[in-house]
């Protein structure tokens, strides 16, 4: 990968979180999405754990660690069922797109300044033109779409956590492994003995690696080239992406002004991160040199936010 640039590198994790999401429903007649995202997550904890050997002296000895890894698996694993199960009622591109609202909504957070409406203005308007710009959007699939964003969100936050105390990808392969033990009585329940038939196994396997092992990878490795502001410029293409496989690998077909509506709202992710980095600046050299109570340099709202996020 070191030969690979950067942006290179993101672009092929984008594709391949979308490519899998929309492999996937070939085998849901069988198993469902329950008893995809079962072997999905089952499949790609073990290799990430083969990978990254976590080790449990190394958990111990950093206060917190566990929790981190059982939140973050526990919304790893909410947001994927939600995710996939949505897929089922609407298409992958619409999916896509509520999903990144959820990150979308972090990167405005911290934010205090008027001028940070207009991407809030610009996602909204991107969202009522998905809802209603001509494919009818089942609003099951648009409730299942919104907790997938609620999810990823708060898996975000809890592990830039986890990232921050554990070295390499331990803490990952752990929570990974543990959002499929929580999915596993949902998709064996749904599933049953057909998630050893050979057919679906090959599947959950190109799965798991494309939009687990795959993308995991190359964004730990991108985002050692490139600040957090680049890496999320670039996966602001998500939501076209999953609306081009959608309509490639499904055959999902968008009217143009929710294609309009995809491309509104990553536009606004776009604008969200420039402002978010503007914003970030001018803190720094607002506060740069003024010391605390502590005698240190003091550290606004807005740079908590950014470091606990990115």
């Amino acid at each position: 990968m070191g030969k690979i640039p950067a942006p290179g590198l993101v672009l092929g994790g984008v594709c391949g979180i979308q490519f899998g999401a929309a492999f996937a429903p070939q085998v849901y007649p069988q198993v469902g999405a329950a008893g995809v995202v079962f072997l999905r997550l089952l499949i790609a904890g073990v290799l990430l754990c083969l990978l990254w050997r976590p080790r449990r002296r190394a958990l111990n000895s950093v206060k917190g660690a566990w929790a981190t890894v059982i939140g973050a698996g526990a919304l790893l694993a909410g947001h994927h069922l939600a995710f996939y199960e949505a897929v089922k009622h609407i298409p992958l591109g619409a999916v896509a797109t509520i999903e990144f609202l959820g990150p979308f909504a972090i990167a405005l957070a911290g934010s205090r300044r008027a001028v940070d409406l207009l991407p809030a203005c610009l996602a909204a308007g991107g969202v009522l033109l998905l809802g209603g710009g001509g494919v009818p959007l089942a609003p099951g699939g648009l409730a299942l779409a919104a907790v997938a964003a609620c999810c990823w969100a708060g898996y975000i936050l809890v592990s830039s956590r986890m990232a921050r105390h554990l070295s390499g990808g331990e803490g990952l392969a752990l929570a990974v492994l543990w959002a499929a033990l929580l999915s596993a009585p949902y998709g064996v329940a749904h599933a049953g003995g057909a998630l050893l038939d050979p057919h679906v196994l090959w599947v959950a396997a190109v799965v798991a690696v494309a939009s687990s092992v795959l993308p995991y990878s190359l964004n730990l490795e991108a985002l050692r080239r490139i600040p957090p502001r680049v890496f999320g410029v670039l996966t602001s293409l998500e939501p076209a992406a999953g609306a081009l496989f959608g309509l490639l690998i499904l055959g999902q077909r968008l009217a143009w002004p929710q294609w309009l509506g995809i491309a509104s709202v990553a536009f606004a992710s776009v604008a969200a991160t420039f402002l978010g980095a503007g914003e970030r600046r001018s803190s720094r050299v607002s506060t740069q040199g003024k010391p605390s109570r502590g005698g240190h340099p003091s550290r606004t709202e807005s740079d908590n936010f950014a470091v606990r996020v990115e």
